[in-house]
Protein backbone atom coordinates (compact mmCIF):
# COMPACT_ATOMS: atom_id res chain seq x y z
CA UNK A 1 0.00 0.00 0.00
CA UNK A 2 1.03 3.17 -0.80
CA UNK A 3 0.31 6.47 0.67
CA UNK A 4 -0.01 9.70 -0.97
CA UNK A 5 1.17 13.37 0.11
CA UNK A 6 -2.11 15.37 1.41
CA UNK A 7 -3.26 18.36 0.08
CA UNK A 8 -5.43 20.82 0.83
CA UNK A 9 -8.56 19.62 -0.82
CA UNK A 10 -12.10 18.23 -1.00
CA UNK A 11 -12.68 15.14 -1.75
CA UNK A 12 -10.78 12.28 -0.46
CA UNK A 13 -10.64 9.30 -2.57
CA UNK A 14 -9.09 6.25 -2.09
CA UNK A 15 -8.42 3.65 -4.82
CA UNK A 16 -8.14 -0.07 -4.75
CA UNK A 17 -6.96 -2.09 -8.16
CA UNK A 18 -4.76 -4.80 -8.64
CA UNK A 19 -3.44 -3.51 -11.84
CA UNK A 20 -0.57 -1.35 -11.56
CA UNK A 21 -0.36 0.75 -14.68
CA UNK A 22 -4.47 1.22 -14.44
CA UNK A 23 -4.21 2.26 -10.85
CA UNK A 24 -1.15 4.95 -11.89
CA UNK A 25 -3.58 6.69 -14.09
CA UNK A 26 -6.73 6.75 -11.69
CA UNK A 27 -3.92 8.17 -9.56
CA UNK A 28 -3.16 10.96 -11.92
CA UNK A 29 -6.41 11.79 -12.58
CA UNK A 30 -6.98 12.69 -9.56
CA UNK A 31 -3.99 14.52 -8.20
CA UNK A 32 -4.25 16.35 -11.33
CA UNK A 33 -7.96 17.87 -10.80
CA UNK A 34 -8.74 20.34 -8.59
CA UNK A 35 -11.04 19.32 -5.39
CA UNK A 36 -9.46 15.98 -5.15
CA UNK A 37 -7.09 14.20 -2.87
CA UNK A 38 -6.02 10.64 -3.63
CA UNK A 39 -5.36 9.64 0.41
CA UNK A 40 -4.37 5.71 -0.63
CA UNK A 41 -4.07 3.04 -3.35
CA UNK A 42 -4.31 -0.48 -2.44
CA UNK A 43 -3.20 -3.94 -4.70
CA UNK A 44 -5.69 -5.85 -3.17
CA UNK A 45 -8.80 -6.12 -0.84
CA UNK A 46 -7.26 -7.64 1.72
CA UNK A 47 -4.66 -4.66 2.42
CA UNK A 48 -7.81 -1.99 1.96
CA UNK A 49 -10.21 -3.52 4.29
CA UNK A 50 -7.13 -3.27 6.95
CA UNK A 51 -6.44 0.52 6.41
CA UNK A 52 -9.46 2.02 4.84
CA UNK A 53 -11.83 2.48 8.46
CA UNK A 54 -9.16 4.22 10.18
CA UNK A 55 -8.28 6.54 6.85
CA UNK A 56 -12.55 7.37 6.51
CA UNK A 57 -12.12 8.33 2.50
CA UNK A 58 -15.25 9.84 1.25
CA UNK A 59 -15.03 7.52 -1.83
CA UNK A 60 -13.80 4.71 -2.82
CA UNK A 61 -12.72 3.30 -6.10
CA UNK A 62 -12.62 -0.30 -6.10
CA UNK A 63 -11.91 -2.71 -8.78
CA UNK A 64 -14.22 -6.21 -8.21
CA UNK A 65 -11.74 -8.53 -9.63
CA UNK A 66 -8.62 -8.74 -7.26
CA UNK A 67 -6.17 -11.20 -5.90
CA UNK A 68 -7.97 -12.53 -3.09
CA UNK A 69 -10.80 -10.99 -1.94
CA UNK A 70 -12.96 -9.67 -4.21
CA UNK A 71 -13.58 -6.05 -4.63
CA UNK A 72 -17.40 -7.19 -4.13
CA UNK A 73 -16.72 -8.83 -0.49
CA UNK A 74 -14.11 -5.86 -0.12
CA UNK A 75 -17.03 -3.78 -0.02
CA UNK A 76 -19.52 -6.18 1.79
CA UNK A 77 -17.10 -6.16 4.83
CA UNK A 78 -16.52 -2.26 4.80
CA UNK A 79 -19.72 -0.84 4.42
CA UNK A 80 -20.73 -1.57 8.27
CA UNK A 81 -17.23 0.09 9.05
CA UNK A 82 -17.74 3.23 6.75
CA UNK A 83 -21.20 3.77 6.59
CA UNK A 84 -20.60 7.60 5.37
CA UNK A 85 -17.99 6.22 2.74
CA UNK A 86 -19.06 5.95 -0.86
CA UNK A 87 -18.28 3.27 -3.20
CA UNK A 88 -18.00 3.24 -6.73
CA UNK A 89 -17.12 0.23 -8.56
CA UNK A 90 -14.64 0.20 -11.28
CA UNK A 91 -14.62 -2.45 -13.35
CA UNK A 92 -14.64 -4.23 -17.04
CA UNK A 93 -17.70 -6.61 -16.00
CA UNK A 94 -20.40 -5.77 -17.70
CA UNK A 95 -23.06 -8.93 -16.40
CA UNK A 96 -26.11 -8.15 -14.30
CA UNK A 97 -24.72 -10.95 -11.75
CA UNK A 98 -21.87 -8.37 -11.18
CA UNK A 99 -24.09 -5.53 -11.00
CA UNK A 100 -26.29 -6.52 -8.90
CA UNK A 101 -23.74 -8.32 -6.56
CA UNK A 102 -22.27 -5.03 -6.04
CA UNK A 103 -25.11 -2.89 -5.38
CA UNK A 104 -26.24 -5.48 -2.79
CA UNK A 105 -23.22 -5.35 -1.14
CA UNK A 106 -23.29 -1.59 -0.57
CA UNK A 107 -21.89 0.03 -3.42
CA UNK A 108 -23.49 3.08 -4.77
CA UNK A 109 -22.04 3.63 -8.03
CA UNK A 110 -20.95 1.53 -11.05
CA UNK A 111 -18.81 2.56 -13.60
CA UNK A 112 -16.86 0.65 -17.00
CA UNK A 113 -12.89 1.10 -16.88
CA UNK A 114 -13.51 2.54 -20.37
CA UNK A 115 -14.81 5.32 -18.60
CA UNK A 116 -13.08 8.61 -19.46
CA UNK A 117 -11.12 11.11 -17.52
CA UNK A 118 -14.21 13.55 -17.04
CA UNK A 119 -16.82 11.09 -15.89
CA UNK A 120 -14.76 9.38 -13.95
CA UNK A 121 -13.98 12.83 -12.18
CA UNK A 122 -17.85 13.97 -12.21
CA UNK A 123 -19.02 10.30 -11.00
CA UNK A 124 -16.79 11.10 -7.91
CA UNK A 125 -18.37 14.37 -7.20
CA UNK A 126 -22.13 13.42 -8.36
CA UNK A 127 -21.70 9.99 -5.59
CA UNK A 128 -20.17 12.10 -2.81
CA UNK A 129 -23.29 14.79 -2.90
CA UNK A 130 -25.73 12.03 -2.73
CA UNK A 131 -26.20 11.04 -6.74
CA UNK A 132 -25.62 6.91 -8.10
CA UNK A 133 -23.10 7.20 -10.97
CA UNK A 134 -23.95 5.06 -13.54
CA UNK A 135 -23.75 4.73 -17.19
CA UNK A 136 -26.97 4.44 -19.13
CA UNK A 137 -25.89 1.11 -19.89
CA UNK A 138 -25.03 -0.12 -16.65
CA UNK A 139 -28.28 1.72 -15.21
CA UNK A 140 -30.07 -0.75 -17.81
CA UNK A 141 -28.62 -3.54 -16.79
CA UNK A 142 -29.83 -2.99 -13.31
CA UNK A 143 -33.03 -2.57 -14.48
CA UNK A 144 -33.03 -6.20 -15.91
CA UNK A 145 -31.84 -7.67 -11.88
CA UNK A 146 -35.46 -6.90 -11.10
CA UNK A 147 -38.84 -9.43 -12.49
CA UNK A 148 -40.14 -7.66 -15.80
CA UNK A 149 -43.57 -6.05 -15.61
CA UNK A 150 -45.34 -8.95 -16.79
CA UNK A 151 -44.00 -11.10 -13.54
CA UNK A 152 -44.83 -8.46 -11.36
CA UNK A 153 -47.33 -6.44 -9.98
CA UNK A 154 -46.61 -2.65 -10.79
CA UNK A 155 -45.05 -0.97 -7.60
CA UNK A 156 -45.02 2.82 -9.34
CA UNK A 157 -48.51 2.56 -9.50
CA UNK A 158 -48.73 2.30 -5.65
CA UNK A 159 -47.17 5.90 -5.79
CA UNK A 160 -49.08 9.20 -4.96
CA UNK A 161 -48.46 11.96 -7.59
CA UNK A 162 -46.27 13.69 -5.06
CA UNK A 163 -43.86 10.41 -4.90
CA UNK A 164 -43.31 10.03 -8.51
CA UNK A 165 -43.00 13.86 -8.70
CA UNK A 166 -39.64 13.20 -6.28
CA UNK A 167 -38.69 10.08 -7.69
CA UNK A 168 -38.77 12.23 -11.37
CA UNK A 169 -36.86 14.40 -10.34
CA UNK A 170 -34.49 12.12 -8.32
CA UNK A 171 -33.72 10.36 -12.16
CA UNK A 172 -33.15 13.89 -13.16
CA UNK A 173 -30.39 14.49 -10.75
CA UNK A 174 -31.55 16.30 -8.12
CA UNK A 175 -29.79 16.58 -5.03
CA UNK A 176 -32.55 16.43 -1.75
CA UNK A 177 -32.06 20.09 -1.37
CA UNK A 178 -33.07 21.40 -5.06
CA UNK A 179 -35.84 18.67 -4.53
CA UNK A 180 -36.76 20.20 -1.40
CA UNK A 181 -36.41 24.27 -3.04
CA UNK A 182 -38.00 23.31 -6.05
CA UNK A 183 -40.97 21.56 -4.18
CA UNK A 184 -41.15 24.05 -1.62
CA UNK A 185 -40.72 21.63 1.29
CA UNK A 186 -38.41 20.62 3.96
CA UNK A 187 -35.06 18.66 3.19
CA UNK A 188 -36.16 15.99 6.07
CA UNK A 189 -39.45 16.08 3.77
CA UNK A 190 -38.38 14.70 1.28
CA UNK A 191 -36.07 11.91 3.11
CA UNK A 192 -39.79 11.18 4.00
CA UNK A 193 -40.72 10.67 0.31
CA UNK A 194 -37.98 8.95 -0.59
CA UNK A 195 -37.84 6.47 2.63
CA UNK A 196 -41.60 5.73 1.16
CA UNK A 197 -40.46 5.20 -2.17
CA UNK A 198 -37.73 2.27 -1.35
CA UNK A 199 -40.30 0.54 0.42
CA UNK A 200 -42.82 0.72 -2.00
CA UNK A 201 -40.60 -0.17 -4.56
CA UNK A 202 -38.63 -2.65 -2.58
CA UNK A 203 -35.48 -1.64 -3.54
CA UNK A 204 -32.92 -0.21 -0.95
CA UNK A 205 -30.97 2.65 -2.70
CA UNK A 206 -31.55 5.40 -4.85
CA UNK A 207 -29.63 3.82 -8.08
CA UNK A 208 -32.16 0.39 -7.52
CA UNK A 209 -34.88 2.93 -7.02
CA UNK A 210 -34.40 5.13 -10.50
CA UNK A 211 -33.64 1.95 -12.52
CA UNK A 212 -36.69 0.31 -11.59
CA UNK A 213 -38.63 3.52 -12.02
CA UNK A 214 -37.75 4.95 -15.26
CA UNK A 215 -37.40 3.40 -18.85
CA UNK A 216 -34.11 5.07 -19.51
CA UNK A 217 -31.76 5.52 -16.55
CA UNK A 218 -29.86 8.74 -15.96
CA UNK A 219 -26.44 8.55 -17.09
CA UNK A 220 -23.05 9.66 -14.93
CA UNK A 221 -22.87 12.74 -16.37
CA UNK A 222 -25.41 15.04 -14.23
CA UNK A 223 -28.06 16.92 -16.50
CA UNK A 224 -28.78 20.18 -16.50
CA UNK A 225 -31.95 21.06 -14.82
CA UNK A 226 -34.55 22.46 -16.31
CA UNK A 227 -36.95 24.85 -13.84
Amino acid sequence: MTQIPEKNVLLRVSIVEDDAPGREILVDWLAHAEGFQVVSQFSNGEEGLQALPCQKPDVVLMDIKLPGMSGVECVRQLKPLLLKTQFVMHTVYEDSNHIFNALQAGATGYLLKQSGHDELLAAIKYVHTGGSPMTSYIARRVAQCFPSATDQTHEDNDLSPREREVIGMLARGFLYKEIAESLNISVRTVDTYIRRIYEKLHVRSRAQAVAKYVSFPFSTSRPTNSR
